[in-house]
């Protein structure tokens, strides 16, 4: 596949994007493209292992090089650019770059001068793996009913409890990890700190995940950290996790966009040389709806990511624009690949085909950073 069908060329040439978009698409296009043979060799048996290579590649190639506190920032249409083009090719790619962006991004908006300098060039050259740290057995969606403790001790504070579903959890070097300080009820009572992953009393377990992602369970026993972990304000730890989560939305729904373009190439490829009844498989009526149907979800899933990333970087209110991106990008991108498998019929089901590994792959995108079900109720809040 060439790098030009990664993107839609239509929705890139409108006034949301410029040139330096449109450059960046190029270059993100063909450097994945260069490297799709050696992806497609990753031993992801090992997530954690196929996750550091991939996370070093980045770093190597400069796709990171933004989070350095000494470089100029990324804007939200040049993240959804690289998230797409990384998922249109490799899962894995796309989740370890993901899980970068949202460690750098707490630590850039709410940390020190003196934390930005000690965790963002690692995450940037690609030498250390960040991870959030916010989800807990009890505490999902609800971040509010995190119940992580970090009991007061002299000028610091001490861990215990433990967070799960935790992506690149047991490969992180460093946590931002959602935790109860008690300084008021509910969502008053939560701080936001950064743990080193080498800290004595810090342990990953690996989660088996139905992709193969680095998923893990860590657990917190007696993890003590000193005053100048706290990231952000004490007691607006819940402030600064929903900050970060609301600004990937957009991003995630970008990533929905490069499975499910994936999946319609992959699709519409076989259909016109499957032979099926005479002809082709693409001569069906039937097909030829289900293709048009997916060609219409993908425009409508661009043109909605493409808003939301453009109101985000010029200021404007984004919240509402964000969610319906990333509401309508995953659900339609479940359906296509859906769809896909449908026209490859068997084919689309053998272990470790591309139409199955997709099919695993974009189920977790109606989950996290906020379900389906959370993200309608805020845009319903929102009219």
């Amino acid at each position: 596949m060439s790098p030009s069908e990664v993107f839609d060329p239509d929705v890139l040439t409108l006034p949301l994007f410029d040139d330096a978009h449109r450059a960046l698409a190029d270059e993100i296009g063909q450097w994945c493209a260069d490297r799709a043979e050696e992806w497609a060799s990753l031993d992801t048996t090992d997530p954690a292992a196929a996750g550091r290579a991939v996370l070093a590649d980045l770093g190597r190639s400069g796709w990171l090089r933004h989070l350095d506190p000494d470089r100029p920032g990324s804007d939200v249409r040049s993240l959804c650019l690289r998230r797409q083009a990384l998922a249109y090719y490799e899962d894995l790619a796309d989740f370890t770059y993901s899980i970068q962006e949202l460690t750098a991004a707490a630590i850039t908006r709410h940390g020190t001068d003196r934390q930005r300098r000690r965790y963002l060039p690692g995450l940037a050259d690609g030498s250390g793996a960040g991870a959030l740290a916010v989800s807990e057995p009890g505490a999902g969606s609800d971040l509010a009913a995190a119940v992580l403790e970090a009991t007061p001790d002299g000028d610091g504070f001490v861990l215990n409890g433990t967070k799960t579903w935790i992506a690149q959890g047991d490969i992180a070097d460093v946590c931002v990890v959602l935790a109860r300080t008690g300084d008021g009820p509910g969502p008053l009572g939560l701080t936001t700190f950064l743990v080193d992953c080498d800290d004595p009393g810090f342990k990953a377990e690996p989660i088996g995940a139905i992709a193969p992602r680095s998923w893990a369970e860590l657990t917190f026993t007696d993890v003590r950290v000193g005053p100048e972990a706290v990231l952000g304000e004490r007691g607006q730890g819940l402030v600064v996790a929903l900050d970060v989560l609301e600004r990937a939305r957009t991003t995630v729904a970008a990533a929905a966009l490069g499975f499910a373009r994936r999946a319609f190439r992959l699709a519409r490829d076989h259909a016109r040389t499957r032979k099926a009844y005479g002809g082709r498989l693409s001569d069906l009526q039937l097909v030829r709806s289900s293709l048009a149907g997916m060609d219409v979800k993908l425009s409508a899933a661009s043109l909605l990511t493409a808003r939301a990333a453009w109101a985000m970087d010029l200021g404007r209110d984004h919240a509402k624009h964000s969610s319906t991106a990333k509401l309508y990008a995953t659900e339609a991108a479940g359906e296509i690949v859906d769809s896909a498998v449908q026209i490859f019929g068997a084919a689309g089901l053998v272990a470790g085909s591309a139409m199955e590994r997709l099919y695993r792959q974009i189920r977790s995108l109606r989950i996290y950073e906020g379900s389906s079900e959370v993200i309608e109720m805020t845009i319903a809040d929102a009219l």
